[in-house]
C-alpha cells in the first residue's frame, strides 16, 4: 500500500524537527554560556533541592566565618587592652617599692603620688577602651555607656555585669567581650582568704606596729569572722624591762580567742614572731604603742581605682617620724597584696581572651573546610561538564545543518520542474 504524504505535511514535519534541533543547541548554548547543567528545576528536581539546601548551608557557614572574624577583632582589642592594664599594674607596682623608701621625704612621696595619678589616669582609659564601632570594651549590655567615670574615691562603674556573646558556629556561642566590673573591679583584696588592717588610731597613739598580709595555717579551722588583736603595753620601771602583750578578740562572736579562760590571759608580744589562731598566721613587726590594735576580716572584692587612689591620698598626707613611715609601710603591704590580686585577676581574664580566640582559629580551620565540602557538592550538583557539553553543541550544529539541508532539498522538489 502506497501512503500519500502532502506536501503541507512535509513542510510541517521538517519545519517541526528543525525548531527542535535549534531548541536542544539554544539549551545547550545556554548551558555552556553559565555553566550550569540544570537551567530551571524542572531539569532535575532532586538535584535542585538538595543544592538549594547546600546553598543555605553554604550561606550560613558564611554568615559564621563573618561573626569569627567579628568576634576576633573584639578580643584583639580586649586583650590589648589586658596586656597595657598589666603594664600598668606593674608600673604602679614598683612605684610602690619607691614608696617604701624610708629616707624619702613628704615631697619625694608627692611626687610619686603624682606618677600614680598619672598611671592611674592611664588605667581609667584603658578600662574606656573603645570597641571601634561606636561601643566600650568594658561596658557590658551597656555598651554604648563609657564603662567608667573617676570619683574622689577612686572611679565609679557605670556598665552592667553582662558579657556579650556572639554565634561562631552552628552549636557554639562564644563570649567576645568581659564586663568592667569582671576585670577591675573584682579583685580580692588580702591573701585571698583574709586581710589585715592596722587601726587608723595607731598612728596618732605613736606605735609603730607593721602587720603583715599573712597565710592561711589551717584551711580546716577557718572562720570567716572578723578578729581584733589588741596591744597593752606596760613601760619599764624600777630594773623591769618594758613589757608588750596582745589579746586577739573574736568580733563577730564577741569572744576572746583561745575562748577559755575568759579574760582572756594576754599573750607576749616578740616582733616578728607568727601570731596564728584559728587557721590564720601572721605576724607584727615593728613596736606597737599601748592601745594599738589590728584588724583580720574576710577578704572581699575591692576596685583597683579604689586601691590606687587610697593610696594615692595616703602619699599626700604622711605622717612624720617612725608612726608616719609605719603608716605608709602598712599601706604599702595593703596596696603590694591587692595590685598583685588585681594582676592576677587580670591574668586570668588575659587566659580566658586566649582560649576564646585559639578556638576561633580552630573553629575557622573547620569552617574552611565545610566550605570547601559545600562548593564540592554545589559544583557536582549544578557545575557543566564542558567537555560532554562541547561535544553535544558539535554533534547538535551538524545535525540541525544537515536538517535544514535536507529540508531545503525536499522543500524545492516539484513535478513542475520537470514539466517543460
Amino acid at each position: 500500500m502506497i501512503m500519500r504524504i502532502s506536501t503541507r505535511t512535509i513542510f510541517d514535519t521538517g519545519s517541526n524537527q528543525i525548531t527542535s534541533l535549534s531548541s536542544a543547541m539554544a539549551r545547550t548554548q545556554q548551558q555552556l554560556s553559565t555553566g550550569r547543567k540544570n537551567l530551571t528545576a524542572a531539569d532535575d528536581p532532586i538535584a535542585s533541592a538538595r543544592a538549594l539546601e547546600v546553598t543555605q548551608s553554604q550561606s550560613l557557614n558564611t554568615q559564621l566565618a563573618t561573626n569569627r572574624s567579628n568576634a576576633k577583632g573584639l578580643l584583639n582589642l580586649e586583650a590589648t587592652a589586658l596586656a597595657s592594664t598589666t603594664a600598668i599594674l606593674q608600673d604602679i607596682k614598683d612605684l610602690a617599692v619607691k614608696a617604701g623608701n624610708g629616707t624619702y621625704t613628704p615631697s619625694d612621696l608627692g611626687s610619686l603620688a603624682t606618677e600614680l595619678e598619672a598611671r592611674l589616669a592611664d588605667l581609667l582609659g584603658v578600662a574606656n577602651s573603645s570597641d571601634g564601632v561606636g561601643g566600650y570594651v568594658f561596658s557590658g549590655y551597656k555598651s554604648t555607656t563609657m564603662p567608667f567615670t573617676k570619683t574622689a574615691t577612686g572611679a565609679d562603674y557605670q556598665g552592667d555585669q553582662g558579657q556579650r556573646s556572639l554565634q561562631v558556629g552552628s552549636t557554639r556561642t562564644i563570649p567576645i567581650t568581659d564586663s568592667g566590673a569582671a576585670v577591675f573591679e573584682s579583685n580580692i583584696t588580702g591573701n585571698g582568704k583574709f586581710v589585715t588592717m592596722p587601726d587608723a588610731g595607731n598612728y596618732d597613739r605613736g606605735g609603730t606596729g607593721i602587720i603583715s598580709a599573712g597565710s592561711v595555717k589551717d584551711a580546716t579551722q577557718l572562720t570567716g569572722d572578723k578578729y581584733q588583736i589588741n596591744f597593752q603595753v606596760v613601760p619599764a620601771a624600777d630594773g623591769v624591762p618594758k613589757k608588750t602583750t596582745y589579746t586577739v578578740t573574736n568580733l563577730t562572736t564577741g569572744d576572746p580567742v583561745p575562748p577559755t579562760p575568759i579574760p582572756a590571759v594576754p599573750q607576749d608580744y616578740v616582733s616578728g614572731q607568727n601570731i596564728t589562731f584559728d587557721g590564720v598566721q601572721f605576724d607584727v613587726k615593728g613596736e606597737p604603742a599601748d592601745g594599738d590594735s589590728f584588724s583580720v576580716e574576710p577578704s572581699t572584692n575591692q576596685s583597683i581605682f579604689e586601691t590606687v587612689q587610697g593610696f594615692i591620698d595616703a602619699l599626700r598626707s604622711p605622717g612624720n617620724g617612725p608612726a608616719g613611715n609605719a603608716e605608709i609601710n602598712n599601706m604599702l603591704n595593703q596596696l603590694q597584696v591587692n595590685i598583685d590580686n588585681a594582676a592576677d585577676n587580670v591574668l586570668s581574664v588575659q587566659a580566658a581572651v586566649g582560649s576564646r580566640l585559639k578556638e576561633l582559629d580552630y573553629l575557622d580551620s573547620s569552617g574552611d573546610d565545610l566550605g570547601l565540602q559545600y562548593a564540592t557538592t554545589l559544583s557536582n550538583l549544578q557545575d557543566l561538564d564542558y567537555t560532554a557539553a562541547i561535544s553535544l553543541f558539535t554533534q547538535q550544529q551538524t545535525t540541525l545543518t544537515a536538517a535544514q539541508k535536507s529540508f531545503t532539498t525536499m522543500s524545492g522538489l516539484s513535478l513542475f520542474n520537470y514539466i517543460s
